[in-house]
C-alpha cells in the first residue's frame, strides 16, 4: 500500500515543531513527512541581533533541518503556488528549476516577510531584519561605514556613517538599537582617528513608547537602559523619507546617515494571498484545530495563519515565535490524529512571558508575568533561549562565554552584498528574499 505523504511548507517555529511532532506520532513505514524550506535550517530568530552585533557566530542560529528532524525529507524550494483541490504544489528549487510535489495532507507554516511602508526611499536605502544573510550583511555594513569614516577627512561624510537609524521600537529593533553602541564602540577603538567623532544610534517609532506590547515598567527599564548607552529614543516620530545621504523624520528634522535599519514589523508570507482563500488581517484563516474551511486536508499555523485565540474571544493570536511553536506542535499532531481516525484538539494557549535582550548585562523578561531587568533578567533570557534552541546550545554558550571574557571579532566578511538582501521581497525587478 502506497505511504500517505504529509508535506509541511515552511521550516521556521512553526513548520519545524510540526515536522518534529509527525515524526514522533507516524510511522515511516505507512506515511512520509517532507519539509519544503529554502535552506537547510532552522533559524533561531530571537538571537539575530547576537549575530549582526558579532556576539555570536551566525552558524549558531542555524540549526541543520536533516541533522534535528529524523524520519522528515528535506526538499529545498520556495513554495510559489498551491493547488489545495489536486493536492499538489509547486515550488522553485534554489536553481530556480520549477517542481511539483503532491501531498495527501498539507501543514501550511509559510511564515512571514518585512512589513513595508509607503515611505519614499525605504525601498531602496533601507534593509530588513529577517533571515541570516541580511544580518551578516548588517554587520559588515556597520564594520565598513565605521571603517570609512576613519579613512576620511570630511567632517560632513564621517558625521554621516556613524550615524546609524533603526526604525521600529518592537522587540526586534529595541535590541538591534542596544546591541549597536558597544559594537560600534568597539570597532572605533581600533581607529585613534575616531577618538573624538561622536557615533550616533537613533531608535524610531510612532508608538509612544519602547516596547509597546510590554507593560509599563519594562518598557521604562528598556528604555532606561537604551538611554544610558547613548541610543537617542525618538517616540512619536518615524521618517518621512529616506535618501542615499540621510533620512527626513516627520518632526522635520534632517539626521545624515548611510544606515537606515528597517524592523517595522512583518507580515504573512505572499503565498497566503495568493490562495484564493478567506484571509484575516492578510492571514489565511482557519479554525480552532488549525484546520482551513472548506480543505479537511489543509492545516495552517504561526505567521501566516489567523488562528482564533480561544483565550480572547472575538480575536486571533498573535504573530509571535510563542505561538507559532505552540501551533506547528498541535498542528502535527492533529494531522497525524486525522490520518488515524482519531479527534482533533483546539488551540489554547495563554501567553508564558517574554524575553528581550539589550546587550551586555541588561535585559528585561516577565517570565510567567513576574517583571525582571537588569541582571536577573539576563540571566532568564539566556536560560530561556538555550532550552529554546533546538540545536547548538553548547556552542551558543562557549560563544556568550568568550563574548564575555574578551574581545569580539570585528572584521568584515564580505559574505552578502546589498543587492542579494532587498527589503522589498515581491519586488519583481529584485530576487526574491530566501527566508
Amino acid at each position: 500500500m502506497a505511504r500517505k505523504r504529509v508535506v509541511v511548507v515552511g521550516g521556521g517555529f512553526a513548520g519545524y515543531h510540526a515536522a518534529k511532532a509527525l515524526a514522533k506520532e507516524l510511522t515511516p513505514a505507512e506515511h512520509e513527512i517532507v519539509l519544503v524550506n529554502p535552506t537547510d535550517y532552522f533559524l533561531y530568530l530571537p538571537l539575530l541581533p547576537e549575530v549582526a552585533a558579532g556576539v555570536i557566530d551566525p552558524r549558531r542560529v542555524s540549526v541543520s533541518l536533516p541533522g534535528t528532524l529524523r524520519g522528515v525529507r528535506l526538499v529545498l524550494g520556495e513554495v510559489t503556488d498551491a493547488n489545495l483541490e489536486a493536492h499538489e504544489l509547486t515550488y522553485l528549487d534554489p536553481e530556480d528549476e520549477e517542481h511539483k510535489l503532491g501531498f495527501d495532507k498539507l501543514i501550511l507554516a509559510a511564515g512571514s516577510v518585512n512589513k513595508l511602508l509607503p515611505i519614499p526611499g525605504v525601498t531602496e536605502h533601507a534593509h530588513g531584519f529577517r533571515g541570516v544573510p541580511e544580518a551578516l550583511y548588517l554587520r559588515d555594513h556597520v564594520t565598513r561605514q565605521i571603517e570609512l569614516a576613519a579613512a576620511s577627512d570630511d567632517p560632513v561624510e564621517r558625521a554621516q556613517r556613524c550615524t546609524f537609524v533603526v526604525v521600529g521600537a518592537g522587540y526586534t529593533g529595541t535590541e538591534v538599537a542596544a546591541q549597536g553602541p558597544a559594537f560600534t564602540k568597539a570597532l572605533a577603538s581600533r581607529h585613534p582617528e575616531l577618538a573624538d567623532q561622536p557615533i550616533r544610534w537613533l531608535l524610531l517609532d510612532l508608538a509612544p513608547k519602547v516596547l509597546p506590547e510590554l507593560d509599563k515598567r519594562l518598557s521604562r527599564a528598556a528604555d532606561r537602559v537604551l538611554r544610558e548607552r547613548g541610543v537617542e529614543v525618538l517616540m512619536e516620530t518615524s521618517i518621512e523619507e529616506a535618501q542615499r545621504d540621510g533620512v527626513k523624520l516627520t518632526n522635520g528634522e534632517f539626521v545624515p546617515s548611510r544606515t537606515l535599519v528597517w524592523c517595522v514589523g512583518v507580515r504573512p508570507d505572499p503565498l497566503v494571498s495568493g490562495l484564493g482563500l478567506d484571509t484575516e488581517k492578510g492571514r489565511l484563516v482557519t479554525d480552532a484545530c488549525l484546520n482551513v474551511p472548506g480543505h479537511p486536508d489543509v492545516f495552517a499555523c504561526g505567521d501566516a495563519a489567523a488562528v482564533p485565540d480561544l483565550t480572547r474571544p472575538g480575536e486571533i493570536t498573535t504573530m509571535t515565535a510563542q505561538h507559532a511553536q505552540r501551533q506547528g506542535k498541535l498542528a502535527g499532531r492533529n494531522v497525524a490524529a486525522a490520518l488515524k481516525g482519531q479527534p482533533l484538539k483546539k488551540y489554547r494557549h495563554r501567553d508564558l512571558g517574554f524575553v528581550v535582550d539589550l546587550g551586555e548585562w541588561q535585559a528585561a523578561a516577565n517570565p510567567l508575568h513576574i517583571p525582571l531587568s537588569g541582571f536577573p533578567a539576563k540571566v532568564v533570557t539566556r536560560g530561556y533561549h538555550l532550552m529554546a534552541m533546538p540545536g547548538n546550545r553548547v556552542r551558543t554558550a562557549v560563544d556568550w562565554a568568550l563574548e564575555a571574557m574578551g574581545k569580539r571579532q570585528t572584521v568584515q566578511l564580505g559574505l552578502v552584498r546589498s543587492g542579494t538582501v532587498p527589503l522589498d521581497t515581491d519586488s519583481p525587478e529584485l530576487p526574491r528574499l530566501r527566508r
